[in-house]
């Protein structure tokens, strides 16, 4: 097959962490390799005349699907897009953009695996799933700091659109190939984003690394802060890699060489200390922290799309 693009998609309802993911993979495969596409463009109708019809961004007869799997179609085959542009800022529509795919591509956003034709055009399939209290607490900050929106007024919308959220975004998770849940600790009282524990929900739908050497190194630990065990996601058996806020250098290191070990000529890359921007998160107070379950996770999912180019290019 001749060289096309890798295709990455990000899916998870609004303020689910997408574009905090998405920041850090663009970085280890260098943004001047990385194309990223959201999908919340293909919107069909602006914010003023969603209020007048009565329905959300969420719903899929609000959205052009059919216009955004033709586009992938097109950007997986290699050729350009003209693709149109939603501002969630103004809650109106731009001007398009001409986008001719890289190397990469990453499609983010609420609704891409929302046909088989979209789900068909992508090498690499993840999906975020945090517990929707810490999602609401994500959404009312980024909404009334960067949106312009009232704590009540987002609220109100999350509550407007959670029927949606149920029928027509959370039932994607069945199509990926990692679910990533980012949660806190059982013990913290204040939920601190960059002390926050992740969940990697592992199907068998792509080839993963092996991890099975986690199971002997921690398995003098009772409690270790990174556990790989067996389990059933939505009633089929999946592979469950668990990253602990806490987790210590040392055990991260070994669990980055792991991930990286068969991609020797690329151990530039495959590493924490080659990309510094992995982990990177904004805190509470505006500082920059850095979550080692968040860089793990990223690399993981950056291990994936390489190896793809290994297949497909």
């Amino acid at each position: 097959m001749s060289s096309r693009p890798i295709i990455l998609g990000i899916v998870g309802d609004s303020a689910a962490g997408k574009t905090t993911l998405t920041k850090g993979i663009a970085q280890v495969l260098g943004p001047e390799n990385v194309t990223i596409i959201c999908t919340d463009d293909y919107h069909r109708y602006d914010r003023r005349q969603r209020a007048e019809i009565g329905i959300t961004a969420l719903h899929p007869d609000c959205n052009y699907v059919d216009i955004m799997q033709q586009h992938l179609s097109l950007l997986r085959t290699g050729q350009p897009i003209l693709k149109p542009v939603y501002s969630h800022k103004t809650g109106t529509f731009e001007p398009p953009q001409y986008i001719k795919p890289s190397k990469f591509v990453v499609v983010e956003g609420l609704l891409g695996y929302s046909s088989r034709g979209a789900r068909d055009c992508y090498d690499v399939k993840v999906y975020l799933a945090p517990p929707e209290s810490l999602r609401a607490q994500w959404k009312i900050k980024r909404d009334s700091l960067k949106r312009g929106y009232t704590e009540e007024q987002v609220v109100a919308e999350l509550q407007k659109r959670e029927p949606d959220s149920e029928q027509f975004i959370r039932p994607q998770r069945q199509w990926a190939d990692v679910v990533v849940s980012f949660y806190p600790p059982k013990e913290e009282s204040e939920q601190s984003n960059g002390h926050l524990n992740v969940r990697l929900v592992l199907r068998p739908t792509i080839p993963h690394p092996d991890l099975t050497e986690i199971v002997n190194l921690t398995s003098a630990n009772p409690t270790p802060a990174i556990r790989l065990g067996l389990d059933r996601d939505m009633s089929k058996p999946v592979d469950v890699l668990e990253i602990d806020g806490h987790a210590k250098e040392e055990r991260v290191r070994e669990l980055e060489k792991i991930i990286c070990s068969d991609l020797p000529h690329l151990s530039n890359i495959c590493t924490l200390d080659g990309n510094p921007e992995l982990g990177k998160l904004t805190g509470t107070t505006g500082e920059t922290l850095q979550s080692y379950p968040l860089a793990l996770t990223q690399l993981l999912i950056t291990y994936h799309m390489l190896k793809a180019t290994q297949i497909y290019q």
